[in-house]
């Protein structure tokens, strides 16, 4: 199993990077976790989007969501339109909040309720069971944030990843990545003071839970690139004792490989 790095960046994209996209392939099956602004070039360059077998959002807010609306564009009307429409596994609610995006957007002469669902086969995902896409399962774990948000464990039968997205700090998130080989973990605060009220995690706090939930490496994303990656990374690492890097787009993390290709990494 692999892990592309799509994005990255918090609430707003930083230079040359967006917001949270992650490319997880194994034999065959493509899946992408998150949809935030600015992961489509990317994604566009790595692989055909017709052609993926789901994409699945862990929560409603605007840097997990927002390049649903320029992908459902390319799918419509893009060289290459299909009848085929790509899965999209959305959280609780997730249906209600692209039926109001679609009623602000829709205006080129079809209903609203069409607008995402001529392109994109929607479902909303039980936190509580297991899905299973191509070769993949993914668990769900509800996280501590500002909203409803849950985090998932992507496994392929052998090896294991663990997608944080959005939380502060709790034991539950942590016992949920037990034993991964790979933790995608958020740093998105500077001062750890503010992680219960906004629902996040500073670099350090990223390390710690690294840490208690015993990961094999931990990849840093959803960060101000002002923070400094290598400042962001020691801290981790400080914290963590274990292999870190910091979400970079094209990043590919090779799970349970004893070799690594270029731009990789083994985790």
């Amino acid at each position: 199993m692999d892990l592309t790095v799509l994005g990255g960046a918090a609430a707003c994209p930083n230079p040359a990077q967006g917001c949270a996209g992650y490319l997880v392939t194994h034999e065959g099956t493509r899946v992408v976790l998150d949809c935030g602004p600015g992961i489509l070039p990317v994604l566009r360059d790595l692989t055909d989007m017709r052609t993926l077998d789901a994409i699945i959002i862990s929560h409603l807010h605007a840097d997990h969501t927002l390049d649903l609306v320029p992908l459902r564009y390319g799918l419509k009307y893009g060289p290459g339109a299909t009848d085929r429409r790509l899965p999209v596994f959305l959280p609780p609610g997730g249906l209600a909040f692209l039926d109001r995006i679609a009623g602000a957007l829709a205006t080129d002469g079809e209903p609203a309720g069409d607008f995402f669902e001529s392109v994109f086969a929607l479902t909303e995902y039980d936190p509580a069971s297991t899905l299973t896409v191509g070769t993949l399962t993914i668990r769900f774990h509800p996280t501590r944030h500002a909203i409803p948000c849950w985090a998932m464990r992507i496994e392929d039968g052998e090896h294991s990843l663990v997608y944080l997205a959005d939380t502060a700090p709790t034991p539950d998130v942590a016992r949920f990545a037990h034993g991964a080989d790979l933790v995608i973990c958020e740093a998105t605060l500077n001062d750890p003071e503010f992680s219960a009220t906004v629902g996040h995690l500073t670099a350090r706090q990223a390390g710690e839970m690294a840490a208690a939930a015993e990961a094999r490496t931990l990849l840093l994303t959803h960060y101000w690139v002002e923070l400094g990656r290598d400042r962001l990374r020691a801290e981790a690492m400080d914290a963590f004792g274990g292999p870190v890097e910091v979400a970079t787009p094209y990043a590919t993390f090779k799970l349970g490989s004893d070799k690594a290709g270029d731009g990789s990494s083994t985790a």
